[in-house]
């Protein structure tokens, strides 16, 4: 239950008030018919100061009533306040990658070739075939590309000021090291997505003849994590506009 605000005690106080005034006022007008009351004619004219009393007093209820449905259409204004601040906060939450989002999309996963297959077959070393990080890299910008709205790598969500690097043999995704296999989710248009990356010529076919397995797999439903690391901003600040303080 929500608590009374401030105008409520205001209003609730000013009644009070104007009802103590009217008993006050019956009162003081009693103690003064009692003093007068063998005075011809006086019983008409409280009377009429009653009747008057009276009116005032249905003035003052209307006048109370008028109020609390003006206070009841300003609670329902801060609520629709209320609700349209909750709605940009979800937009810009979802739009910085700071919720968890859901969606038709597609998952891309992609494997080293196994130990030794290289080696077996064509005499290279297959080390030199291992997923690098401009692989990752480039995956994931043909699906910015093809309309992806929301990506993850091995469940690390990437925002604008995310990295994907190399550390020694191990590939970096917000700072956490990750290992293969790599599953990257994308929400999106499911067709979009893969056709982008399964074009002719394009880059799977490319991965694939230097040795890389990668699969590519419409889904009816892609959920991609939340960004759950930290935000720093180094350098950039607002633009205070003219007039602001």
């Amino acid at each position: 239950m929500a608590k009374p605000s401030a105008v409520s005690f205001v209003v609730s106080f000013v009644i009070v008030g104007m009802m103590l005034g009217l008993l006050l006022g019956l009162h003081d007008k009693n103690d003064e018919f009692l003093e007068n009351k063998d005075v011809p004619g006086r019983p008409h004219a409280l009377a009429a100061e009653l009747a008057q009393l009276e009116t005032d007093y249905q003035n003052l209820l209307a006048e109370a009533q008028d109020l609390e449905k003006k206070l009841e259409q300003i609670e329902k204004g801060k609520w629709k306040a209320y609700e349209a601040l909750q709605d940009e906060l979800e937009k810009v939450k979802f739009a910085a990658g700071l919720m968890p989002v859901s969606g038709k999309g597609v998952e891309v996963i992609m494997q080293n070739m196994p130990e030794g297959e290289l080696d077996d077959h064509l005499g290279f070393d297959s080390s030199l075939f291992s997923i690098k990080y401009e692989d990752i890299l480039k995956v994931v910008n043909e699906l910015y590309a093809a309309g992806a709205v929301a990506i993850s790598i091995n469940d690390q969500r990437l925002i604008v000021t995310s990295e994907i690097r190399n550390a020694g043999r191990f590939i970096i995704v917000n700072s956490r090291r990750i290992t293969p296999p790599y599953v990257i989710k994308a929400v999106g248009d499911p067709e979009r997505l893969e056709s982008g990356l399964k074009i002719k010529g394009g880059l799977v076919e490319a991965l694939r003849e230097w040795g890389i397995e990668i699969i590519v797999e419409p889904k009816e439903e892609v959920i991609v994590p939340a960004y759950d690391g930290g935000i720093e901003i180094r350098y950039a600040k607002p633009v205070k506009k003219e007039g602001d303080a």
